[in-house]
């Protein structure tokens, strides 16, 4: 195991290089350089002012050159300084992470929560009434659009009913509390839940109907096993198997969703703030943050890899010799 996982996080750890160098490359392609910002900003800034400063911040060297400097200077802990806050890029990513994990876990428990009941009970129903029903809401909840839902949920319990805050995190002069911000919190996660919750449970009802086709399930019911027992722990147990693996992926498709999702609400999260340093030019913010996103993906790979282990023992890491 201690070896699987070391090989893991080797791997993890080339793709993350490799990412680094491709998003890199990707916003060095980007019209405009905050050079041209500065000189927008002050049109008393010469053509000669603007030279010295690509040459002071190293714009005026190649792409592969830059990144080198850049990841010498981050492996020595100096991820760069963001021009649009004017603080060290860390302390800019630091409580902005933590407000998206806080959307991301709750909306990600909620899912699950949902989403594994919810094909248990349609897969012990197959093609009847309840199974297509919860087939078609479902597929409506794959096919919103995150925007569109959120445009939706503001403008019915923000402008109509006016239930819940539009946007923002807490109230203006509050302490910032978690139950101050809960309010703020329902929109965003029912958005990010409602967008994921339909896939997982297509997943979770085809494994579980397969697995109820299994011989072994025939074997338990013939002797005597609780129906109950049946399917939650025997065939449900095999069943979650294939689905770690697409909720250990969606994890790194919610934290894509919660980029529209931030933005819609004004949630001060790390989507909204890669959007805003895109916007603004704010390469290392930018930067830093997709290859956050990266990273995040990576670990729930290594996750759902571990997960498998622990749901069927009959899966070893250790090397067969003939």
């Amino acid at each position: 195991m201690l070896r699987f996982v070391s090989v893991r996080l080797f791997e993890a750890l080339v793709v993350l290089l490799i990412m680094s160098f491709l998003i890199y490359g990707l916003i060095g392609l980007m019209p405009g350089d905050p050079i041209d910002l500065m000189i927008n900003a002050d049109p008393n800034l010469t053509a000669a002012d603007a030279a010295r400063l690509r040459e002071l911040y190293g714009l005026d060297q190649p792409i592969w050159e830059r990144y080198l400097n850049w990841l010498s200077a981050a492996l020595q802990g100096d991820l760069g300084y963001s021009r649009l806050f004017s603080r060290p890029v860390p302390e800019v990513l630091a409580p902005r992470l933590a407000n998206t994990l806080l959307l991301l876990g709750i909306s990600f428990a909620l899912s699950l929560a949902i989403a594994i009941p919810l094909g248990v009970f349609a897969a012990r129903r197959p093609y009847g009434a309840a199974d297509t029903a919860i087939n078609l809401a479902c597929f409506a909840g794959i096919s919103v659009p995150p925007f569109w839902l959120a445009l939706l949920f503001i403008i019915l319990f923000a402008v109509v009913l006016g239930v819940l805050p539009a946007g923002g995190m807490a109230p203006v002069g509050g302490t910032g509390g978690l139950w101050e911000r809960l309010p703020y919190l329902v929109m965003p996660v029912a958005t990010l839940t409602l967008v994921s919750v339909g896939g997982y449970t297509r997943f979770v009802r085809a494994a579980v109907i397969e697995q109820l086709r299994q011989d072994y399930i025939r074997t338990a019911r013939a002797k005597g096993v609780p129906e109950r027992s049946v399917v939650w722990r025997h065939a449900l147990r095999n069943a979650m198997i294939p689905v770690v693996t697409i909720v250990a992926l969606g994890f790194g498709t919610l934290f894509s969703g919660a980029l529209v999702t931030e933005t819609m609400f004004a949630y001060l999260g790390m989507g909204k703030l890669i959007y805003d340093s895109i916007l603004g030019n704010d390469y290392n913010i930018a930067l830093v943050g997709l290859l956050l996103a990266t990273l995040m993906t990576l670990a729930g790979n290594l996750l759902a890899d571990l997960g498998y282990a622990a749901l069927d023992p009959r899966i070893t890491f250790t090397e067969t010799r003939t």
